[in-house]
């Protein structure tokens, strides 16, 4: 089943590197262009960055993406970024769901479940972060947490839209700290994440979607993610920021790396 599933590796560079910055790491990131037929290479810079980034990744087989949008084409949204905004920079992919977005920001279920309706009616595909914290995870809740958050966040959206998006796995306690999921353990929640979009979606949707982990992933801990049978490919933070380690997680995606 998983190895219909092209891998996708996905930068998330949060609010890091100005344009100057973002510019050079699309002139210093190269790879091998055959690369692009075996993992789908997705970067998110900060928006103002998105424009030089994408102009730098032309011709790369690389794609880029948003970190997030306001669900509304238009309008007197002080601060905010729109879809066709987004669409007009040459963007493919939107980070919907993070939980910096549900902690820091408090955005609910309904919220991203606007953005993500949003997002498909102006042909963007969702990259739609699930994860629990640290708390709900000692307290034995991590797989309703992420029922309740794919349920809610995905109400709505038809199945063969969801067998289009991305779905990630970031547990909010391995974002950021430098402690990651076990492979077992995440291979464990992402079965369950699909065997819930099988359920309530369609098994043909279940079998389809990819499924990344994030969470402190390093070249040093890729490929024992992506020996996991449902596990798809990886959302990455800190390591993406440098071109060097990027590649290495990008080459340890391959399938046959594994």
């Amino acid at each position: 089943m998983k190895k219909l599933r092209k891998p996708i590796v996905a930068a998330n560079w949060k609010m890091y590197k100005t344009v100057s910055e973002g510019k050079s790491f699309a002139a210093e990131f190269s790879w091998e262009t055959s690369l692009a037929r075996e993992v789908e290479v997705v970067i998110c810079p900060p928006f103002t960055a998105l424009q030089v980034v994408g102009d730098g990744l032309k011709g790369k087989g690389i794609k880029w993406g948003g970190q997030n949008l306001y669900p509304s084409a238009e309008g007197a949204f002080t601060g905010e970024i729109s879809p066709l905004m987004l669409k007009d920079l040459g963007c493919t992919y939107v980070i919907l769901g993070h939980s910096e977005r549900r902690h820091l920001l408090g955005e609910t279920d309904e919220f991203i479940n606007q953005k993500v309706k949003v997002a498909f009616a102006h042909e963007l595909l969702p990259i739609f972060c699930v994860g629990e914290t640290l708390e709900q995870r000692e307290d034995g809740k991590t797989e309703e947490v992420c029922r309740r958050q794919l349920e809610h966040g995905l109400a709505g959206v038809k199945g063969a839209d969801l067998a289009r998006m991305v779905i990630a796995y970031e547990p909010v306690w391995a974002i950021g700290t430098g402690v990651n999921a076990s492979p077992e353990d995440a291979e464990k929640t992402i079965a369950f994440l699909r065997q819930v979009i099988s359920e309530q979606w369609g098994q043909e949707a279940g079998e389809a979607v990819r499924i990344q982990y994030g969470g402190s992933v390093k070249p040093q801990n890729i490929k024992e993610f992506m020996s996991c049978a449902n596990i798809d490919g990886v959302l990455v933070g800190g390591a993406s920021l440098k071109a060097d380690s990027f590649y290495e997680i990008v080459r340890g995606a391959r399938r046959g790396s594994e």
